[in-house]
């Protein structure tokens, strides 16, 4: 028994399930504004195994491709990938075991669900293998998460409305912003090891610019979501409570670099929570 639970920590410090709160709050927002209001529980249970599930896929398959760039890297040299305590194969078979389980959860949805869960499961897949030839590996990271949103309405309504294309996209530049500032702490090593990422290929100051700019999009995108669905001033306040939160998460890293995995992991885990809090109250008020 004690095997079989260290087993799942090391699973677990593998993938870090708790931070599906990245994608989550989005899925159940764009189902609630699909429902205009509470959903079910049905497709409570479903969104949350359909989230977790491609999460775990796309993490997995990162993890196991990335088992010769982690070993290198201090920052990451300790992760269960690399030092011994899960075997390529036990990884492989998770990342397997995860996709299937998407793929029968969209199955159980809606056809149209499954029909996009082999595209999804694609897209979520190629993040892993981008930024060993294109700088591009941010955006598609940005996209694999904005694909919450578009799976959240689909479940709803079997359909893709322009609402949650807005939400969508403000997703995508919202991810591929943060995680351009995440990957200023591996600048000089993916130098060092030909790997592409923006902050090595143009440096710090064109990667925090080009940083402030997606998050500038995302503010006008997700103004567009509130606009284009028809919500009202909660909805329009999240936005506004959104954009204050991108620019203190800015502030923070260009007064201290040090201070970027407070900035990845809280700040927007933070941003997310309050955003679906919002667009509840929205609906309940």
């Amino acid at each position: 028994m004690q095997k079989i639970t260290q087993k799942l920590k090391d699973f677990n410090e593998l993938v870090m399930f708790e931070h599906s709160i990245f994608s989550l709050p989005f899925i159940f927002i764009a189902m609630i504004v699909a429902a205009d209001g509470w959903f079910g529980f049905s497709l409570l249970i479903l969104g949350v195994f359909a989230a977790v599930s491609a999460r775990n896929f796309a993490m997995g398959l990162n993890r196991y491709a990335d088992r010769d760039i982690d070993a290198l890297n201090p920052r990451t040299a300790s992760r269960p990938n690399v030092d011994g305590r899960l075997d390529g194969a036990s990884i492989l078979i998770f990342t397997i075991v995860n996709a299937l389980v998407f793929i029968a959860v969209a199955y159980i949805i809606n056809p149209l669900a499954f029909k996009l869960s082999f595209p999804i499961l694609f897209i979520l897949g190629s993040y892993s293998y981008f930024k060993r030839f294109s700088s591009l590996a941010h955006i598609v990271l940005g996209i694999s998460l904005g694909l919450a949103p578009i799976a959240g309405v689909v479940a709803v309504s079997a359909e893709i409305t322009p609402w949650s294309v807005m939400l969508s996209l403000g997703v995508i530049f919202w991810v591929s912003g943060f995680d351009l500032l995440y990957s200023l702490q591996d600048m000089e090593f993916d130098k060092s090891k030909g790997l592409h990422s923006i902050p090595s290929k143009y440096g710090s100051k064109a990667t925090l610019l080009l940083s402030a700019l997606f998050h500038t999009l995302t503010v006008l995108f997700w103004f567009m979501f509130v606009w284009t669905a028809g919500l009202g001033n909660i909805a329009f306040l999240a936005v506004g409570i959104s954009a204050i939160i991108l620019s203190y998460e800015h502030y923070l890293v260009r007064k201290d670099f040090t201070k970027i995995d407070r900035v990845f992991f809280t700040v927007n885990g933070y941003l997310g929570i309050l955003f679906f809090i919002f667009i509840v109250l929205q609906k309940v008020i």
